[in-house]
C-alpha cells in the first residue's frame, strides 16, 4: 500500500471505459475561462498509462497543424467530463514513444477487435441475441382458393411426367 492511498479515500471513477495504450480516444475536458465553463475535445492516441488507483495518469498525443502535441491527464480528475474510444489500436508495448519519430502513414497503428462485452449491459445483449419477431400472417394465403392454387403449382413442379419431358428436351439429338 502506498502512502498516497491513505490520503485518497474517495472511490475511484467507474464512468470511464476501459482503454489501453494504442487506442485513439476523445477526451472531453472542462475548460474554465473567467466565469464561463466550456468543454474542449482533445483527440489522439494514448501513448502510455501510468500507475493505478487515485494517482493514475495517461498521455494522449495528437498532431495539430503538423506539430505533435502531448497532454497528460489524471484519470481521477474532475476536469475530464467524458472519454470516448474512437478506435482500438493493437500494440505490443505499454509505452509507444516510438510514434514520436514516425510521420504520415507509418505512424498508423493496426486496429484490433477486442471483446467489448464488459462495456455492454446484459439487457442490451439479451435484446441483441433475441430472435426477431415473425409476423405469422404474412405467410398465410388470403383465401382457400389461393391455397389450393399454390398446392397445384407445387404438385406440378414435382410431377414425374414433367421431369421426364424436361429430360428428353435437354438430351442432345444426334443424326446418324
Amino acid at each position: 500500500m502506498r502512502s498516497t492511498d491513505i490520503a485518497h479515500t474517495t472511490p475511484l471513477r467507474r464512468d470511464l471505459p476501459p482503454f489501453r495504450t494504442g487506442d485513439t480516444v476523445r477526451v472531453h475536458v472542462k475548460i474554465t475561462e473567467g466565469e464561463k465553463e466550456r468543454i474542449q475535445v482533445f483527440e489522439g492516441v494514448v501513448l502510455r498509462r501510468k500507475n493505478g488507483g487515485p494517482t493514475a495518469t495517461f498521455t494522449v498525443r495528437k498532431l495539430s497543424y503538423g506539430v505533435g502535441v502531448e497532454r497528460v491527464f489524471a484519470t481521477e480528475s474532475p476536469t475530464i467530463a467524458k472519454l470516448e474510444i474512437k478506435q482500438r489500436g493493437h500494440v505490443r508495448r505499454s509505452r509507444i514513444y516510438y510514434l514520436r519519430q514516425l510521420k504520415g502513414k507509418k505512424a498508423r497503428l493496426r486496429s484490433k477487435v477486442r471483446d467489448l462485452s464488459g462495456l455492454i449491459s446484459e439487457e442490451a445483449m439479451d435484446a441483441k441475441n433475441a430472435p426477431p419477431a415473425v409476423d405469422e400472417t404474412a405467410f398465410e394465403p388470403g383465401t382457400a382458393a389461393e391455397a389450393a392454387e399454390m398446392e397445384e403449382i407445387a404438385a406440378e413442379e414435382t410431377a414425374p411426367e414433367a421431369v421426364a419431358e424436361e429430360a428428353s428436351e435437354e438430351s442432345p439429338k444426334t443424326d446418324a
